[in-house]
């Protein structure tokens, strides 16, 4: 199953349902992947990520 994109957050999800915002939003065009480990980090917070985890760097 391709992975889809969150279209309010951003974060990438296998499922229907956003983990992060429990969006159903959710779309298959998107590219880029930022990768966040550390929400603390300056990439976190310049993309305005506040939860680990895999997302778009696009969303469509």
């Amino acid at each position: 199953m391709a992975e889809k994109a969150c279209k309010k957050c951003r974060r990438l999800v296998k499922g229907n349902i956003c983990p992060v915002c429990k969006s159903t939003e959710l779309t298959r065009s998107w590219r880029g992947i930022i990768l966040v480990l550390n929400s603390e980090s300056e990439i976190a917070k310049e993309a305005g990520i506040t939860t680990p985890g895999k997302y778009a760097s696009r969303v469509k």
